[in-house]
């Protein structure tokens, strides 16, 4: 299993020539705004306030790196699909993604977060895609999973397989960063690529 201490931010990187390039492996964290992905990594580390987690949508603009036990980097990229922000600065982060995932080599394992509460929209499927273009392998982590009823949860799950037509080899883990629900599990699989 992934060594987790010390887990520490080191570099906000908001135009190419600030990103970490060394021969750490990436296991790189997308989403939409509001899905909880600060969250998530808080809750993958341990950590209460490591990766901020702000009390509106869209907090996180630029790409963060987290050196995680010494040897591979967290990545917590912009989140996707706010409105309540600028075109130009919508295109900013667009080209900073483009600018990041054309260095997909260097990503070991990537980490798409959904509402599990929800079917995934257009922009998830986008950012699917490039997980999907880039070769690397990666897990759907449905977040918000303690919002359901239990009588949605399978459904939901089919429901985002199919809207991002998953293959079986993807990892579809229900999440909850609130109740810690699927850490373990999400934990093994980065710790199966890094």
């Amino acid at each position: 299993m992934l060594r987790l201490e010390p887990a520490v931010f080191v570099k906000s990187a908001g135009r190419k020539r600030d990103f970490i390039r060394d021969d750490r492996p990436l296991v790189v964290f997308a989403g939409k705004s509001n899905v909880g992905k600060s969250s998530v990594v808080n809750c993958l580390l341990g950590r209460k306030n490591l990766a901020r987690v702000g009390a509106s949508p869209g907090k996180t603009t630029n790409i963060n790196y987290f050196l995680v036990g010494d040897r591979v980097w967290f990545v917590d990229l912009p989140g996707y699909g706010y409105a309540r922000v600028s075109q130009a600065e919508r295109e900013r982060w667009g080209a900073l993604m483009e600018d990041f995932f054309a260095e997909s080599e260097r990503i070991r394992f990537g980490v798409q977060i959904v509402d599990g509460r929800h079917a995934p929209t257009a922009l998830d499927r986008d950012m699917h895609a490039l997980f999907a273009g880039c070769g690397c392998p990666f897990a759907v982590a449905a977040n918000k999973w303690d919002k359901l009823k239990k009588s949605e949860m399978e459904p939901n799950l089919a429901l985002i397989r199919e809207t991002l037509d998953l293959g079986e080899d993807v990892p579809l883990l229900p999440f909850s960063a609130e109740k810690r629900t699927g850490r373990q599990e999400l934990l093994a699989a980065i710790s199966a690529w890094v």
